[in-house]
């Protein structure tokens, strides 16, 4: 069976359907075309209150009924734009008969001229911005009390109704192609972007092939050799010669994994794969056998949260290993309503040489932290340590971010905590 839509069921279509939202809306438009509109609407409420006054129907206390009947007509307007907007047919078809009945009134009362224009205003937006179903019997209808009202000849009522029905219908398809051209404009912008992102793509999954090709291969030889050399070392008689060359082999060879790992986790951002925070943080801690333990409920994060995160960790576990060797550290990442929160703690050293074994405080990023860490001089503390740079430059990431960054000593030990909104 031929499932192809006809073009007369693509006309009923049409004719049952409300204008499109652009149409409806302000969007597109030029401000030259919104001040010439607000004029002729100022406009048409003088022209509405002179006709009013000029009829003698308001005298007295009446006089102030014209500029009410107008408020409420002026309000009765945004409720329509607004109800139209959300296609509330039953509502907006309500709002045009409390002003149709409006116009009526001035009629009862003589003031015709004020009565036609008011007619005139719900012909022309039911035409606007109801579906033509709705809004073709509506404006005949009112054409035709106004007509009738007025009192004019059968030829004058059908040139009236022919000529307000054809205007209302022009302003909605002048609305229409507005709406289509805004239309049009925005998915030539979104096309634009997407051949932008493509591209950038493409160039990240270049150089991630370049990375993977060359740096990382050659980490994975280094790591190898190095392996290699450690077991060679091992087999030589004890010594201190052979004691130092060993530990200087096995730290080369611990940082060319981190190394590696920093690699694939270049690699896997550059080809746009986001792997789960935690799992960095268990095969960062599986290195210095570092307890890790997540609190709350997983949520996706973005790719500058993620690497702050990493890097944080990365920054704290080595000034553990540098400062307080010996020292077992601990990882806790929470996910809160609407932050993110990364402590690392150690216990300090296990010859018991203070707070992390270290030489001095490290950076403390807040005056405002919790009691037990203490805010030292940044200088100091930086001569002292040699690893303050670090931290310093992730509590400026964090700040970039919105994020506190928290570090000092606590207890017998020494801890770093990152907060971050998400």
């Amino acid at each position: 069976m031929d499932t192809q839509t006809t073009p007369s069921a693509r006309w009923g279509g049409a004719f049952a359907a409300w204008p499109a939202r652009e149409a409806m809306t302000r969007i597109g438009v030029p401000r030259v075309r919104m001040a010439i509109d607000l004029a002729m609407w100022l406009g048409i409420g003088v022209w509405i209150l002179l006709e009013a006054y000029a009829s003698k129907a308001f005298g007295g206390l009446g006089v102030v009924v014209p500029p009410l009947a107008l408020a409420v007509t002026v309000g009765a307007a945004e409720l329509y734009d607004r109800l139209t907007l959300r296609h509330r047919l039953l509502p907006s078809l309500a709002v045009l008969a409390t002003v149709a009945l409006l116009g009526v009134g001035a009629y009862a009362v003589d003031a015709q001229t004020s009565g036609a224009i008011l007619l005139v205003v719900c012909v022309v937006q039911a035409m606007v911005r109801l579906p033509l179903a709705v809004g073709i019997p509506m404006g005949a209808v009112l054409v035709t009390g106004m007509a009738r009202l007025g009192d004019v000849s059968l030829r004058e009522q059908l040139v009236v109704s022919f000529g307000v029905l054809v205007t209302g219908y022009m302003l909605r398809l002048d609305a229409q192609a507005r709406g289509s051209g805004f239309l049009l404009l925005a998915q030539e912008r979104a096309a634009r972007v997407a051949e932008a992102e493509t591209a950038a793509l493409a160039e990240r999954a270049r150089i991630a092939r370049e990375m993977h090709d060359v740096l990382a291969h050659s980490l994975s030889a280094q790591v190898v050799h190095l392996e290699a050399a450690r077991l060679l070392v091992e087999r030589e008689p004890p010594g201190p010669f052979r004691d130092g060359v060993l530990e200087r082999v096995v730290a080369a060879r611990r940082m060319a994994r981190e190394g590696l790992a920093e690699t694939r986790q270049a690699l896997s951002a550059l080809r746009g794969d986001r792997a789960p925070v935690e799992d960095y943080l268990r095969e960062m801690a599986a290195m210095d056998r570092a307890d890790v333990q997540v609190v709350g409920a997983r949520r996706e994060l973005t790719a500058d949260a993620c690497q702050a995160l990493r890097r944080v960790a990365q920054e704290a576990l080595t000034n553990v290993r540098k400062h307080a060797p010996g020292a077992v550290p601990s990882i806790l990442l929470e996910y809160g309503k609407d932050d993110i929160t990364l402590e690392v703690r150690d216990r300090g050293r296990r010859d018991g040489k203070g707070p992390g074994g270290r030489a001095g405080p490290v950076v403390v990023a807040r005056r405002d932290e919790d009691p037990g860490l203490r805010k030292p001089d940044v200088r100091r503390e930086l001569a002292a340590t040699g690893g303050g740079y670090g931290l310093l430059g992730m509590r400026e990431r964090a700040e970039l971010l919105g994020g506190t960054l928290e570090a000092g000593p606590a207890g017998e030990g020494f801890v770093v905590r990152l907060r971050m909104p998400v």
